[in-house]
């Protein structure tokens, strides 16, 4: 039976034949899982805001004291919340945190299910099979998406809740269905869980749908005899934009309240030493001109996607010829992720790196699936009163136009450029080192020493390990020495800043037991170190006798020379100073 209560594209969900997904979402998870243990365990390039979300994982299940509030509130949770499953194993199999396993695990599965957001808009507008397939296949071959599959990064999930939730919002401009605007809300509220990117494309979505809502109102019959005014339509728009706002809104209240509740700071990305900003200023960041950002920005957004131009022009074209208002929604949604990007790096508070530009990857897809003539109806499950009446029957599949061949070349060609642009160091800072184990013959000393991130961490737990210590005997903080945790097979051992008494430990560690500290060096992200906050001379003489130098670790991996230093605790209370 086929429900169809006005003559548009509008039909009930279960009519049309329903085809999952889940081999594809499979394959594409065991292929990119596969590359994310060969390029994390295989050849040691671990990202280390992945590996720091291990450690969190690591301190919130398995330290000396165990909760959920050790994950930590200068990041939103939900990158590391995932985790939390395949984290319980490591205490059986510490490889999985050593690793970086399960940070590979949530970003492959979250990358796969973007994959099939794309192909799922793309079946959503009824293109043919071939260019489904076309896209479907580039997108999860885009050099960009296989990284950070494989990464263990935050791009997998925030690119998966915002394709989501455009994906919802594609839907509901020709369907007004209210289930599509909850999908779209709820895949706000986590997108912001995952990544505070996700405030701007909220923002933008609230204003699209309430000004959408409040241009197409049209009242029935009984409210024009109720002499329903403007008022009517003002509400009826205002609730549209509340039903998108209110999971964000939630999520938003809750979190910041969460973390003035525990740490006494509602937004500690921003005001806490362990956040955005301190991270900026120790890192001597910002020297540049913001004329010099800006250029930056273009170049970033320009390899990623070269054609991005051509296909806005072409689709908004083709949207004018259509009457078709679809168009919006990837436009603002991710050229507000983009803007907001581009404007805090311009400001200087933001790092210059490739990633943060990444959306421009599925905005370039998603402008191509609207270049192509509808071809199916929109699936709803109930359809509103301002579901779209512009077509009545389905348009019959023609031959592929000129100017989608185009575009499908023109992804093609973005697609290498992309591959080309990550492997240069002033474009691609984070990801260029790869290149050296992929390319027969490249020999940069650089890269290869990139390619042995946290090679000195690893050897401080094996040694550690191996001195089979009591629980709480080693005292650091983890703003540098993460790794350390995470790859330790006691972790256990360690006093960490999540613990309840790490403050009074920290004050007098001979009294609670301690037997060694390690340091780093008192400059650049050191300088948030709570060692060198409580024991500014530690790293270099001790702290006058609160330690003995046992063992010094050089960094041999990375682009940080400094070393690691071991103090064995003497058994004086010091100053510190």
């Amino acid at each position: 039976m086929t429900v169809i209560d006005r003559p548009a594209l509008s039909v009930a969900v279960h009519d049309l034949p329903g085809r999952k997904p889940w081999r594809m979402f499979v394959v594409l998870f065991a292929i990119y899982t596969a590359l994310g243990v060969w390029m994390n365990a295989g050849i040691g390039f671990i990202f280390t805001d992945s590996l720091s979300r291990v450690a969190a994982v690591s301190a919130m299940l398995l330290s000396r004291d165990p909760h959920f509030a050790a994950i930590g509130f200068v990041f939103t949770p939900l990158t590391a919340a995932v985790q939390i499953p395949m984290g319980l194993m490591g205490h059986w199999w510490p490889d999985l945190l050593r690793w970086n396993v399960t940070a590979v695990v949530m970003s492959a599965a979250f990358m796969a299910g973007a994959v099939i957001q794309i192909r799922g808009i793309s079946r959503d507008r009824g293109c043919t099979r071939w260019v489904t397939v076309i896209l479907t296949v580039l997108f999860a071959a885009n050099p960009m998406i296989v990284m950070y599959a494989a990464s263990g990064m935050s791009e997998a999930p925030f690119l998966f809740f915002v394709l989501w939730a455009t994906r919802r919002l594609i839907r509901w401009m020709r369907s007004d269905d209210v289930h599509d605007l909850i999908g779209a809300g709820l895949a706000f509220a986590l997108a912001y869980l995952t990544r505070y990117d996700a405030l701007a494309p909220l923002f933008v979505a609230v204003v699209l749908v309430t000004v959408v809502s409040w241009l197409r109102f049209r009242p029935t019959a009984e409210d024009r005899g109720e002499g329903a005014g403007p008022g009517l339509r003002l509400w009826a728009a205002a609730l549209d934009g509340a039903v998108v706002m209110m999971p964000g809104f939630l999520a938003f209240a809750l979190w910041s309240f969460a973390s003035w509740l525990i740490t006494g700071q509602a937004f500690q990305q921003f005001s806490s030493v362990y956040g955005n900003s301190s991270i900026l200023e120790q890192a001597g960041a910002g020297t540049d001109s913001p004329i010099a950002r800006l250029g930056f920005s273009i170049t970033e957004m320009a390899v990623l996607g070269p054609a991005l131009p051509v296909f806005a022009v072409l689709a908004v074209i083709y949207a004018l010829r259509r009457r078709d208002t679809e168009v919006v929604v990837p436009l603002v949604l991710f050229g507000a992720i983009l803007g907001a990007q581009t404007l805090l790096y311009v400001m200087g508070s933001t790092f210059p790196l490739l990633r943060f530009y990444i959306s421009i990857i599925p905005l370039c897809f998603v402008l191509v699936v609207l270049i192509a003539p509808r071809g199916a109806p929109v699936v709803t499950r109930r359809p509103g009163a301002a579901a779209s009446r512009s077509v009545s029957t389905y348009p019959e599949q023609a031959g592929p136009s000129l100017p989608l061949v185009i575009s499908l070349c023109l992804l093609v060609g973005s697609t290498l450029v992309t591959f080309v642009a990550m492997g240069n160091a002033r474009i691609a800072v984070l990801e260029h080192s790869i290149a050296s184990a992929i390319i027969p013959g490249r020999q940069n000393l650089e890269e290869q020493t990139n390619l042995r991130t946290f090679a000195a961490e690893r050897r401080i737990a094996r040694y550690l390990d191996d001195l089979a210590l009591p629980e709480g005997s080693v005292l650091l903080d983890t703003v540098q020495s993460y790794a350390v945790v995470a790859s330790s097979n006691n972790p256990r051992q360690f006093v960490v800043p999540s613990d309840a008494d790490f403050v009074r430990v920290l004050n007098n560690p001979a009294e609670h037991h301690v037997e060694y500290i390690l340091s780093v060096p008192n400059t650049g992200r050191g300088v948030s170190d709570a060692v060198n906050r409580r024991y500014p001379t530690m790293y270099d003489t001790g702290a006058g006798g609160v330690g003995a130098l046992v063992l010094e670790v050089p960094n041999d991996g990375g682009m940080d020379p400094s070393a690691w230093r071991l103090y064995r605790v003497t058994g004086e209370r010091q100053t510190g100073r």
